[in-house]
């Protein structure tokens, strides 16, 4: 005798669909448990592979601060006349790092991880989410670093209580790079050639946010340096050394911008992502 098996496919969805972005925010919040833990597990697993270990969390950030403290301090000289220059250095190397991440790994980020989105049918922005909460756990330790060097840097000053305002800056970074993520990892996944595009990018904010100098002190053309402060990325580098090494508020402005460039990019980069929903699963 035959045994008829009766299965229910009311909830089963087709592979390659795209569902309404209100059903699809409701599936990224039923999959948020899956995203912290991925997240969790995948992050701090920087130096595992070496002798150190997870020494390297500490020691990255120094090494770069004292690499470019030596070529932009020593050799170029343009340290002079700074009161804290190693503080305003570390601050604007690990924080830069912090605030681009999300380019630099967005645009590998889908064809990386097309096995996955190719297994089963689930919200392919949660990959994208639990990336950036893998970062953001992972530069945790190098902010926390780069703040007490510039405070250590600075002994002769009472510590404001500003410091702790470099924590909804970090957050605010966050959301920036999640924008940054979604906007290059749809690009870059059905057209790769654009991943050199976005380490040109990359490299061409690392020399004009104003890591290694002050943008009043070493620009003089008007036109130019306005740009350079429309800069989101010099907004963000602004921001953290002003609360650490100045020990005022950011201005009004700063904050206004900042937010206004951290959540408006998370979205449209969100509602970007989205609405190519039903073809990372097909990509080849």
């Amino acid at each position: 005798m035959t045994e008829t098996i009766h299965v229910n496919i009311g909830g089963l969805k087709r592979l390659q669909s795209r569902p309404p972005i209100g059903e699809y925010l409701r599936d990224i919040w039923r999959t948020r448990n899956f995203t912290l833990l991925n997240a969790r597990t995948g992050a701090n697993k920087n130096g595992r592979d070496t002798f150190l270990g997870r020494i390297w969390v500490l020691l990255d950030p120094l090494l770069q601060t004292a690499f470019y403290g030596f070529i932009f301090g020593v050799v170029l000289q343009v340290s002079k006349g700074m009161d804290n220059f190693p503080g305003f250095l570390a601050i604007g190397v690990v924080f830069f790092r912090i605030t681009t991440r999300g380019l630099a790994t967005g645009s590998n980020l889908v064809r990386r991880s097309r096995a996955l989105m190719s297994s089963f049918n689930f919200p392919r922005g949660a990959v994208v989410i639990g990336e950036t909460l893998k970062h953001a756990i992972d530069g945790i330790v190098p902010a926390l670093v780069a703040v007490g060097l510039a405070l250590l840097w600075q002994l002769d000053k009472p510590v404001s209580w500003t410091v702790v305002l470099v924590v909804p800056v970090y957050v605010l970074m966050q959301f920036f790079s999640l924008g940054c993520s979604f906007v290059v990892a749809r690009a870059c996944a059905f057209l790769p050639d654009l991943r050199s595009l976005v380490n040109l990018v990359v490299r061409g904010l690392f020399f004009l946010s104003g890591i290694f100098f002050s943008i009043d002190r070493f620009v003089n053309h008007p036109t130019l340096e306005l740009l350079m402060k429309l800069n989101p990325v010099h907004q963000f580098l602004s921001a953290a050394r002003v609360s650490v090494l100045d020990g005022t508020v950011p201005s009004a402005f700063t904050w206004a911008y900042i937010t206004c460039w951290s959540l408006g990019l998370t979205l449209i980069g969100f509602v970007y992502f989205w609405a190519a929903e039903g073809r990372y699963a097909t990509l080849k």
